[in-house]
Parts: C-alpha cells; sequence; structure tokens
C-alpha cells in the first residue's frame, strides 16, 4: 500500500512539474524574471503551503508540528532556499545550455548527488557491499553525464554565432515586453 501512496504522490508531482510550463507561450514577451517570480509565488509559496496544511493531521496545527524540535522551522526554511536556488539555477541551465543538454546535466548530476548524500548521511559504507553497488551505478550516471556534455561541447562548436544567438534569444535576462 505504500508503495501505491508513494506512486500516486509521485504521479501528483509530475503532473504538477510539467503543467508549470503550461502558459510559457502565453507569456513569451514577460521579461524571463517576471514568469519565474509569478511561478515562484505558486510554486514556493501558495502551493506548499497549502500542500502542508493538507498533511497536517486532524487535531494539530503546522505551527505545532514545525515546533517538535528545536530548529525544525529553520531547517524547513533553509531546506526551502536550498530549493529556491536550485529551481533558480536548473532554469539559467536551460536557458544557456538548452534543454536537452541542460535537463541531462542538472537532472543527470541531482539524481547521483540525491543518490549518494542519504546513503553517506546514515553511515553507508560505500566500499563495500550494498554502498559499492550503490556507487558503481552512480558512476555510470555520471560517464553518462560525461558523454552527455562532451556531445553538447560539440554540437556547440559546431554552431554558429547567430545560431546560439537564436537559441537563447526567448530567454534574454532583459527583455522587454512586446506590447
Amino acid at each position: 500500500m505504500n508503495t501505491i501512496i508513494g506512486l500516486l504522490i509521485i504521479s501528483i508531482g509530475a503532473i504538477g512539474q510539467s503543467s508549470s510550463y503550461v502558459p510559457i507561450k502565453k507569456v513569451q514577451s514577460w521579461a524571463w524574471e517576471s514568469f519565474w517570480l509569478v511561478q515562484g509565488v505558486f510554486a514556493w509559496l501558495v502551493f506548499p503551503y497549502l500542500g502542508a496544511l493538507l498533511a497536517v493531521p486532524e487535531g494539530h496545527s503546522l505551527m505545532e508540528i514545525l515546533s517538535v524540535s528545536e530548529g525544525s522551522a529553520l531547517k524547513a526554511i533553509l531546506y526551502g532556499a536550498f530549493w529556491g536556488i536550485g529551481g533558480l539555477t536548473f532554469g539559467l541551465s536551460m536557458r544557456y545550455l538548452g534543454v536537452a543538454l541542460g535537463q541531462s546535466i542538472a537532472l543527470g548530476t541531482c539524481s547521483a548527488f540525491g543518490t549518494l548524500i542519504p546513503a553517506i548521511m546514515v553511515g553507508t559504507d560505500l566500499f563495500t557491499g550494498k554502498g559499492l553497488v550503490l556507487l558503481i551505478g552512480v558512476s555510470v550516471a555520471i560517464a553518462g553525464i560525461s558523454v552527455i556534455g562532451f556531445a553538447g561541447s560539440l554540437r556547440s562548436k559546431n554552431m554558429t554565432e547567430e545560431q546560439k544567438k537564436a537559441a537563447v534569444k526567448d530567454y534574454a535576462l532583459g527583455k522587454e515586453p512586446e506590447l
């Protein structure tokens, strides 16, 4: 049952993540910062707060849960800030690397670190048994990321300056809205 609930939560998250780009065609005339600000207000403030309220057991409050241990609210804020910085830098990677290369590098790197960091935090020995299998799997992922990065650099070398500028023209940081 826990597996089904987990898959359901992942599915809801995937639908939410993929639908966040639905309005992108409608806001192409906006400055890049304006789109990210509007998306950020909903993605980092409104929906997480609503989700947290839905997850609070009946008879308890959100503040009660956040004050269970000393520093838990500060940790939640800090990790939320890290998530926001990650989202911002992910957006910049899409701008400068392109969707295919940026997705490959950013998501591959996140999956590698997201696999290793929890294992290290619980004290897994990465050089024996299951830890070694984990380390080998992550190494294969990083090797794949390297190959993709090399392919992307070859593609970039073969592009003219005009093609490079055309690839990022819609994501100009100082873009003025078209009226």
